[in-house]
């Protein structure tokens, strides 16, 4: 189809990979690598709120802790406010352009970070009201970027290696997760070398360290800095060539834009840019995108939707294997910084070991493997691998030597996760629409993954915070065929590797070729 194409894009899709991609691959994940950086601290931070804030002397058997309501708005406001950004931004992309609302998302991404480590307060109300605020806001901006980075990534890259350029964008979300693990250990070694207080069963008051309200907030103000250092090359960014040649129709800007980019001769086509506009003209809600692409939205949104209601449910088992791998000690035993220092250090071993890792996986191989046997793949494993750990969850956590086979199980599901539909949802909808579309409906899939992230956290991990493990043991065998699910729904979606984004969306006016193409090669495959 290259000879239906403009100039413009031909060159796009068989430019050779260059410095520029890579840095684009860096600006452009710095969302995620903020969204891992917040999620990995609050979750470990959340703990040392609960002796700092709820401790209360007249139950004093053990530390304070959040209450449950209070841990489910800390934990996931920022969720809610993800979604909300996803949406919004996600449609600012397509009808104001990619480059005009992404410099503002990191701007609120900077900001809301900084201001969730002031807290304005000393009450518990107050500390926890603010600090949901700004977390919210800061959902608000990194939700923004998931359909921003995934488009414009896309519409940057060649085709041979666009899969794995949007797979490492969003394999940022490991670096993120590698980065505050460190910064926790450092903060928290640094407050202990100097802060140190008793274990809780020795003396109840003086085990929560009054600094450790200095540590939570330096942390989390810290994931302010990568964003930062990065905003002036956002800025620097030109608009993405297919938007400003289909969308804009301007074939000419297009071409010195990207010849710049490029560093290459790239022709106007301005006669054939009629042509590419006059086919895509359908809006989002018309019977034309329902039969072009229908199917295709309701895959990518339902496999995101299930997927996020298993992965965010995760952290289910891992109150048995830290202590179980002697990674963590009960909290009666330890200080609230040293509980900060070892939860963080677990958390840091099990990114380092099963969660990073798939992320790369899946950048090496999803050009030779495809989004689609990777997707399958992934769910089935996780599924397999739940259904496992809960089937045979007390005989797991009961004998001291099944706990390394409970770590690998544990590792395993998470390591299939992001090699698998963790990072293959998030590359597929930014291929399979429209240009004038591809932003919208990349952020009504990646919306649709952080409902499924709600009802993880605010539903399935409410259900088992007692620890019952009958409940625990449920809830892993109910998310093993969600991810069943979640296989089933793969097939709605069609592997794109190896073609021009126009060629999988049918925009250069090949759809009826394209659509027996997709089939072929699934068929093939």
């Amino acid at each position: 189809m290259e000879k239906n194409n403009l100039a413009v894009l031909n060159a796009l899709d068989s430019a050779r990979t260059q410095w520029y991609h890579l840095t684009a691959i860096v600006i452009a994940g710095m969302g995620f690598f903020t969204d891992a950086y917040d999620l990995f601290c609050i979750s470990a931070i959340s703990k040392l709120l609960g002796r700092l804030y709820y401790y209360n002397p007249q139950k004093n058997a053990k530390p304070g802790k959040l209450p449950t309501k209070v841990n489910n708005f800390v934990v996931g406001v920022a969720i809610v406010g993800t979604l909300a950004g996803q949406l919004v931004f996600g449609w600012l992309g397509d009808k104001l352009g990619r480059k005009k609302v992404y410099g503002f998302t990191l701007i609120l991404m900077v900001f809301c970070a900084i201001c969730s480590g002031l807290s304005f307060g000393s009450t518990p109300k107050s500390v926890m009201t603010t600090l949901c605020f700004f977390r919210f806001w800061l959902g608000f901006g990194i939700g923004g970027d998931y359909p921003l980075s995934a488009t414009i990534m896309s519409e940057y890259a060649n085709k041979k290696t666009r899969g794995a350029f949007i797979a490492a964008v969003f394999a940022m979300q490991g670096m993120g997760l590698i980065f505050a693990g460190l910064v926790s250990m450092i903060l928290s070694k640094l407050f202990l070398m100097n802060y140190e207080g008793p274990p809780y069963h020795v003396d109840n008051v003086f085990s929560t360290e009054p600094q450790a309200d200095f540590m939570w907030r330096i942390a989390l103000m810290i994931g302010a800095l990568p964003a930062l250092l990065t905003y002036y090359w956002r800025m620097k960014m030109p608009e993405t060539g297919r938007y400003t040649a289909l969308i804009e129709g301007n074939a000419k800007q297009a071409a010195i834009d990207m010849g710049k980019v490029l560093d290459i001769d790239i022709s106007e086509d301005q006669e054939k840019l009629q042509q590419f506009k006059s086919k895509n003209e359908y809006p989002l809600f018309s019977s034309e995108f329902f039969k072009r692409h229908g199917l295709h939205l309701i895959g990518t949104a339902s496999t995101w939707f299930l997927l996020d209601i298993a992965f965010y449910s995760q952290n289910l088992a891992q109150k048995d294997i830290f202590p179980a791998m002697g990674l963590t000690s009960k909290a009666e035993n330890v200080s609230a910084l040293r509980e900060v220092f070892q939860t963080s250090k677990a958390m840091f071993i099990v990114a380092l070991f099963g969660t990073f890792p798939g992320y790369w996986f899946t950048v090496f191989f999803i050009e030779s493997i495809g989004r689609f046997y990777i997707q399958l793949v992934g769910f089935f494993m996780m599924s397999v691998f739940m259904l496992i750990m809960g089937i045979k969850y007390g005989d797991l956590k009961g004998h001291p030597d099944n706990k390394w086979l409970f770590a690998v199980l544990y590792g395993l599901t998470f390591f299939f996760a992001n090699f698998g539909p963790n990072s293959t949802t998030f590359v597929l909808p930014a291929e399979l629409f429209p240009t004038r579309l591809r932003s919208t409906c990349h952020a009504i899939s990646a919306a649709s993954g952080k409902a499924g992230a709600m009802i993880g956290i605010f539903a399935v991990q409410s259900y088992t915070l007692g620890g019952e493990p009958h409940k625990i043991k449920k809830a892993m065998i109910v998310l093993a065929f969600t991810n069943l699910l979640g296989f089933a729904c793969t097939f709605l979606v069609s592997e794109t590797k190896g073609r021009s984004l126009e060629e999988i969306s049918g925009e250069d006016g090949g759809l009826e070729e394209n659509e027996t193409q997709m089939t072929s090669a699934q068929m093939a495959r």
